[in-house]
């Protein structure tokens, strides 16, 4: 049984050397109250970061030349453009079956840009996840997604459309397969990092070969993860698909947003398009939660 004294006096040894050592105090505000969140040097990055650019925010807007703009009128007119865009929409330059049509190109070159991204991605997360890669292979296929995710995909876009020498839809599917394919490796890396070694482990043990011990360990594990992230690319490849209809000349639904936009100024077109859009990306959210719920 241990004794009270003896933890007391452990106790008070442990105050007084708190008490020699400077160091070792507890960090107290002024109000001698005892300080829970410490800084750190990310922290203040962060504070720093987001302060300089509110501070450049600020200095835009005051800098900016308002001469000759009537806010009071322009928001009155955005209103009113918005309630005829959402309240009245109609179509007139394209019919409805060919609005569908247009909206299954778009998803199609989002599915196959996903599809063949995914492929790639799940090779080169193998490539690339440091509990079976090799560190060497892993940074420079790390180093090589990184890059390319650093590239805005609408100019890789643009650059596919000068390698190919004409718009459409190739270009933008390829620009949308490599900024898929670099996308979904670091996920698919980093759900394969978290996995349990101990079953990598005792495959290596038992004498499994590499691509046993990936279809037997490495894929059931993280199976749920990889289905999570593929949707979710899949979302973001349908939204940029439709930026690529209007903006690259992709064709698809994006097209016709852009035409009724910027060429016919049709509001009530533009407003049912949106909406079509809209709801397209909602079933797409309700089918992914769906096989996402029936893949745990």
């Amino acid at each position: 049984m241990t004794d009270i004294s003896s933890l007391l006096g452990t106790s008070a040894e442990a105050s007084s050397d708190t008490d020699k050592n400077p160091k070792r105090r507890l960090r107290t505000n002024r109000r001698g109250k005892i300080k829970i969140a410490t800084q750190s040097k990310s922290t203040v990055v962060i504070k720093v970061t987001a302060i300089t650019l509110l501070i450049l925010t600020v200095y835009g807007f005051l800098t900016f030349d308002y001469r000759g703009i009537n806010f009071f009128q322009a928001t009155v007119d955005s209103l009113r453009n918005a309630m005829i865009m959402f309240t009245q929409p109609a179509l007139s330059h394209v019919s409805f079956t060919g609005l569908l049509n247009a909206l299954a190109a778009t998803f199609s070159m989002a599915f196959l840009a996903t599809l063949f991204g995914a492929i790639i991605a799940f090779f080169g997360s193998l490539a690339c996840a440091q509990n079976i890669a090799n560190a060497k292979v892993s940074l420079v296929v790390r180093s090589i997604a990184a890059y390319i995710r650093a590239i805005p995909t609408i100019l890789l876009v643009l650059i596919f459309v000068i390698a190919a020498g004409r718009m459409g839809s190739v270009p933008a599917v390829a620009a949308l397969t490599l900024a898929a394919a670099s996308y979904l490796v670091k996920a698919y890396s980093e759900s394969i990092e978290e996995m349990d070694y101990g079953c990598i482990e005792a495959l290596k043990a038992s004498g499994a070969s590499y691509w046993q011990i990936v279809f037997q360990a490495i894929v059931p594990a993280s199976i749920s993860y990889l289905i999570a992230w593929t949707f979710l690319r899949l979302e973001i490849s349908f939204t940029q698909a439709i930026i690529f209809g209007a903006a690259a000349g992709a064709g698809g639904i994006g097209y016709y947003l852009f035409m009724a936009g910027n060429f016919y100024f049709d509001l009530r077109e533009l407003g049912f398009i949106t909406l079509v859009c809209a709801v397209a990306a909602v079933l797409l959210e309700m089918v992914a939660t769906r096989v996402k719920a029936h893949a745990k």
